[in-house]
């Protein structure tokens, strides 16, 4: 399909009737009790897992076991191994996890894609290599020893919360996971592993025999020191007494099933939602016990059936899919009293958190609880990125109706502000660095601290609702992201894919709360979002990018990144230029099915270099909300935008 050319500009004619087109088919994908949802697609790992678990408790469903081997076999590269992401290199971790969950379906290892993605194994020097939570995998089915895995006490659970370690000093992910984790640790219980499936050969020397497991994950000085902290555990740990060791398997239990959140599951991620699963199984709960099956149910509500494949989730994203309709309706034209909108505000507002005081009072015991999460229901861990969006889309919507709810989020928002002025996901000042260098922690994603993308929406929200740069929190929020801001003008994106998120995030934020967008921070970081356009009119950055020796990859415009360069440039002003009428034009010409743009790339992120995904949803309604922006602008006295985001 033909390109414009750079200096065409794009018919409105053109433009509107792609937003009334997209807009009536986003609405048309609307739940019939208000709210949104699409897939959050992962990558290999988390389907691999999920066979590992039912190979793990001896429930095989052969017809899902068919269906999930085919969805492995359709992302698997060419050259025989599992990347991270669409079109991404070879990923060691994720390799070995679909190579042993295809052998555990029965594939035959001698098959060519078998036999390649073994090669490709031993190329990179063996399953040894694999990162420490496969090798967790790897011991509970017996296939390397458990001195593969560093030493994690789950005495942990006595220790104070003025100690080095303590679970107030992690990220809310790495808690839900690490503390069923921790009693599995202790106990050390083996898979069913009802076929006796092994993986011997993706070993360069025998896992019996390999002694370089536990590495310095960073190569520093304090990695050096937690490597031989560690080796001093292992001598430690056989020498614990009995009655502290069951005492702390104990609060583990205790603290996990006051947060197992029904059939949302434990932190309603897989990962944890696994562990809490295996450990009640270690434990010895029966099938029948409801803690059980309600912790095994919340899995196999993640699972995705396409028809001929089939993939577990790593959890589901209803709030954030919801309320970003809900942002690109409200631009494309439809009225805050809308029947469509109001359902969707009436279903945000039965899910906001009021009577949990979750992990975050930990830090902030005096705030009273408000927030939304990133999921159906968990309470224990609202998030300040989801809370922020649905503040400003109830707000837009209908700030009087909708008062009191965002007069108490709001408090809440302002309450979780980390002492250097910017916000984190989850947790107020969860910033201690020094544990990224501890062996368990080489996914680099240990913390929760604050970053710009979520700053920057609480900022927008503030904005939004009128607050200024007069204002402490806000002062303080600008002071942080002018210290973030990257050499080259840009932001890091935390949450998604990656200085184009960060960028449009801030440059949003700045121009909500009053901020002078004539200032040369923000001509530095327009200059660089125009300088990533790509031929095509489009932008598209690689996740590859969040590796700092490939921060200018791309593999090609994406509809969702088009759209965030496009809402932050006309942020900060640009409507008029050439560089966003040829976004415009892209994004007007480009494949579309439906309301959803053709997009084969990935551009959301569950951890950088480790863990990534894609949002069906983020090729609808970011392209719609961008193209509407467009449109509202042209035809605007002002040309200013008078919303957070």
């Amino acid at each position: 399909m033909a390109m414009p050319a750079f200096d065409d500009r794009p018919s409105l004619d053109r433009v509107d009737s792609t937003v009334a087109e997209v807009r009536d088919g986003l609405l048309g994908r609307q739940h019939f009790d208000g709210h949104w949802l699409y897939e959050l697609e992962p990558d290999a790992t988390i389907p691999a897992e999920y066979i590992f678990l039912q190979h793990y408790l001896d429930e095989i469903d052969p017809a899902e076991e068919v269906k999930i081997a085919k969805h492995l076999r359709e992302i698997q590269n060419p050259d025989g191994s599992w990347p991270l992401f669409h079109g991404g290199e070879m990923n060691i971790s994720a390799t070995v996890k679909a190579y042993y969950a295809l052998k555990l379906t029965g594939e035959d290892i001698d098959a060519p894609h078998m036999a390649a993605a073994r090669q490709r194994i031993l190329e990179a020097g063996g399953a040894a290599k694999a990162n420490v939570f496969t090798r967790i995998a790897l011991a509970l089915f017996g296939q390397v020893p458990w001195r593969a895995v560093p030493v994690m006490p789950v005495e942990i659970m006595h220790l104070p919360r003025w100690s080095p370690f303590h679970l107030s000093k992690v990220s809310y992910w790495s808690r839900t996971v690490i503390v069923p984790l921790l009693v599995l640790m202790a106990l050390k219980p083996q898979a069913r592993n009802p076929r006796g499936v092994h993986i011997r050969e993706l070993f360069v020397t025998a896992p019996e025999d390999e002694r370089h497991y536990i590495a310095n994950v960073d190569g520093t000085v304090l990695g050096a020191a937690f490597v031989n902290l560690d080796r001093v555990l292992r001598t430690v740990e056989p020498l614990m007494p009995a009655g502290a060791r069951q005492r702390a398997i104990d609060k583990a239990v205790d603290w996990t099933l006051e947060r197992l959140n029904g059939e949302d599951g434990l932190g309603a991620i897989f990962p944890a939602m696994a562990n809490s699963v295996m450990m009640l199984d270690a434990l010895g709960y029966a099938n029948e016990d409801p803690n059980f099956a309600v912790a095994k149910q919340s899995i196999k509500n993640l699972l995705h059936d396409r028809g001929d494949t089939l993939y577990c989730q790593p959890c589901v994203s209803p709030i954030w899919d919801t309320v970003l309709a809900m942002h690109a309706a409200q631009e494309a034209g439809l009225p805050g009293r809308d029947e469509a909108l109001r359902k969707a505000a009436d279903w945000l507002l039965e899910r906001e958190v009021t009577e949990v005081k979750g992990d975050w009072a930990l830090q902030r015991p005096d705030l009273e609880p408000s927030g939304w999460a990133f999921q159906y229901n968990n309470a224990h861990y609202p998030d300040l990125d989801d809370t922020a969006v649905v503040v400003m889309a109830l707000h837009r919507a209908d700030p009087e109706g909708y008062k009191p709810a965002i007069e108490r989020a709001t408090r809440w928002i302002l309450g979780m502000q980390s002492a250097n002025g910017g916000w984190g996901s989850f947790d107020a000042d969860n910033t201690h660095y020094y544990l990224n260098h501890i062996p368990f922690a080489d996914h680099g994603a240990l913390l929760d601290p604050p970053t710009a993308d979520v700053s920057a929406r609480c900022l927008s929200m503030l904005g939004q609702l009128g607050y200024g740069l007069d204002h402490p929190a806000v002062a303080k929020g600008v002071d942080y992201l002018l210290r973030e801001q990257e050499d080259d003008g840009s932001w890091f994106g935390r949450w998604g894919s990656n200085y184009i998120y960060g960028t449009w995030s801030v440059l949003c934020a700045f121009n909500a709360i009053g901020f002078d967008m004539t200032r040369p921070e923000v001509t530095k970081a327009v200059e660089w979002l125009k300088s990533k356009q790509l031929p095509d009119g489009g932008w598209g950055e690689s996740l590859d990018s969040y590796h700092a020796d490939r921060k200018d990859a791309s593999q090609g415009s994406t509809a969702s990144q088009t759209a965030w360069a496009l809402l932050g440039l006309m942020a900060a002003g640009e409507v008029d230029s050439a560089t966003v009428e040829k976004g415009v034009a892209h994004l007007v010409d480009a494949p579309r099915e439906g309301e959803r743009w053709e997009e084969p790339f990935w551009t959301g992120t569950g951890f950088p270099k480790v863990f990534y995904l894609k949002y069906h949803g983020y090729a609808a309604y970011f392209p719609l909300w961008a193209l509407a922006r467009y449109a509202n602008l042209q035809r605007s006295n002002s040309g200013e935008i008078d919303v957070g985001m």
